[in-house]
């Protein structure tokens, strides 16, 4: 069983979509710790002028248990504002030059139109509309749910092994990053296969705008039709 494991990003990069199309089983780790300044409460899109701007989830900081531990499935959203008025308003820049706009805005109304406290099970509800979009299947878990007690003193590392043995995995495949943070000898060590995905980028034409690699899903799918973008995942997987 191919198992990759990562944190409920929100609207994440195409890489993120490519480890969910070449995996059996795919952890959503919401049981580990909150970074502030992450990818869990925001993500990249074009920005009128130049360059990339942020699209955000406010967090609700009186959710924290401490600036240290508070896990990711217990981190709420700050619902005192309008935030998901803000983040269509940040999209509307596309209107008139992007070819998938108005597909693409419908899409991300959908994927915001729930009430949810829960980043975590915002992200992953966010995940499975945009997998739906794309033709991929989503067949996944919250490692929170996963019957399995780690010891606190358990490294990252540690922790991640001890995740894909309970489930059974016999190969662990991951994005660059975790070339890096752990390496493969550790899984082999225990039996299991090891890959490292590097998605080649889907690079395309964007009027007006200067391209740049590894936005959030949203900017590739304002500019490419999602049957283009699923045949870009299955030509490298």
């Amino acid at each position: 069983m191919k198992i990759g494991i990562m944190q409920p990003y929100f609207f994440p990069y195409l890489g993120y979509f490519d480890l969910i199309n070449v995996v059996d089983h795919f952890v959503v780790y919401d049981s580990v710790q909150y970074i502030k300044q992450g990818w869990i409460n925001r993500n990249r899109i074009l920005k009128p002028a130049a360059g990339w701007q942020y699209i955000t989830v406010p967090v609700d900081r009186s959710s924290f248990h401490d600036s240290y531990r508070t896990a990711i499935m217990d981190v709420e959203i700050c619902e005192l504002e309008n935030w998901k008025g803000r983040i269509i308003r940040q999209l509307d820049h596309y209107r008139g030059k992007a070819p998938y706009f108005w597909e693409t805005v419908n899409l991300v109304k959908s994927c915001l139109d729930v009430e949810e406290r829960s980043i975590a099970r915002l992200n992953v509800s966010t995940l499975e509309k945009m997998c739906h979009a794309l033709h991929l299947g989503f067949n996944y878990r919250f490692s929170s749910e996963i019957h399995l007690t780690l010891d606190r003193s358990l490294s990252a590392l540690d922790r991640l092994l001890a995740i894909c043995e309970n489930l059974g995995a016999t190969k662990y495949i991951n994005t660059p990053g975790g070339r890096d943070l752990y390496g493969d000898q550790p899984f082999r060590e225990k039996g299991m296969e090891v890959e490292f995905r590097n998605l080649p980028p889907l690079e395309y034409s964007c009027s007006g705008y200067e391209f740049i690699p590894n936005l959030s899903i949203i900017d590739v799918l304002m500019w490419n039709a999602p049957e283009k973008v699923k045949q870009h995942l299955e030509m490298h997987r």
